[in-house]
């Protein structure tokens, strides 16, 4: 079986059509099962949740409320409530395609790989600023590397609005990390990245997996640049908090940052020659924004 992971917080509206692409697969009802994590919403979520229930009997639904807020709180709760032995992560405001659960048994579950992640489409509410880069697309959980299922080398990584794994996998390389991921306080993240690193560290290959899609709703919000200076100064955070045991592990993020300095102003000079200030402006920016948050101490 393979277990559907969705968690959700305050995204009733979004929620429901998450839902509906989950329950409307090409397979066969008993192939797969669908696990809803309530992060303490304050919104009708819990109600679109148990009314998907009433109105598909014939499936595996099932939900929990997670009261420790966070999302990697959240995931780990659906972990433990699993019972597949391949889990996928979808967030709250991504769709499936039709064939999601077919692909993920056909492409994922016969490589014999012991993680992955899929193809995420973006579904702009408005249109994508002009500003907004391909460099600057990860941002907005967008993840195209093509038709071909290939591996992701070195520190790239899947994209948690679409990722995949052995169950027990968690075993050897531990459960996201409750200091990291998005909670109501703060914009910090990297819990996928962190978890993704330790999993590359035991000798596990992860790839790419294109027919394996979802859709990711981007709402105006995420496209202003208020939202992606508070997304940027989280990243470094996030990489402070993700390093704090490890002072090896520290220096070479330092390390790092000084060599992406380099490819931003080297970047940043290409699209000052195709008169594309407004992109080149925003790579400063964002880079400026990540080492701000990279030094800054968390209390």
């Amino acid at each position: 079986m393979i277990s559907v992971i969705v968690c959700t917080y305050n995204r009733e509206k979004l929620l429901a059509s998450c839902i509906d692409a989950l329950v409307n697969q090409n397979c066969h009802p008993g192939d797969y099962e669908i696990i809803l994590i309530n992060n303490c919403s304050s919104d009708n979520s819990e109600q679109v949740c148990l009314k998907s229930i009433q109105q598909h009997p014939n499936l595996q639904i099932r939900y929990f409320l997670e009261t420790k807020q966070g999302l990697s709180n959240a995931r780990n709760r659906g972990i433990r409530e699993s019972m597949g032995n391949v889990i996928t992560f979808i967030d709250d405001d991504a769709f499936a395609d039709k064939d999601y659960i077919y692909n993920l048994k056909k492409d994922f579950r016969t490589s014999g790989m012991a993680a992955g992640g899929g193809k995420i489409l973006p579904h702009w509410e408005k249109k994508r600023p002009k500003w907004m880069s391909r460099f600057i697309l990860p941002l907005v959980s967008i993840l195209d590397m093509g038709d071909q299922i290939i591996a992701f080398k070195g520190n790239k990584y899947p994209i948690g609005a679409n990722m995949f794994f052995r169950k027990g996998l968690f075993e050897k390389a531990g459960f996201f990390d409750p200091m990291l991921g998005r909670n109501l306080k703060n914009m910090i993240g990297n819990e996928e990245k962190d978890l993704f690193f330790k999993i590359k560290k035991l000798g596990y290959e992860i790839c790419y997996f294109p027919k394996i899609t979802v859709h990711h709703y981007i709402p105006e919000e995420r496209t202003k640049i208020s939202f992606i200076k508070k997304q940027a100064l989280g990243i470094g955070q996030s990489e402070r908090i993700r390093t704090r045991l490890n002072k090896k592990e520290r220096l070479r993020v330092f390390f790092n940052e000084i060599i992406k300095w380099g490819g931003t102003i080297v970047l940043s000079f290409y699209y000052f020659l195709l008169l594309d200030t407004q992109k080149a402006k925003m790579l400063i920016l964002f880079r400026y924004w990540v080492s701000k948050g990279l030094l800054k101490k968390i209390h």
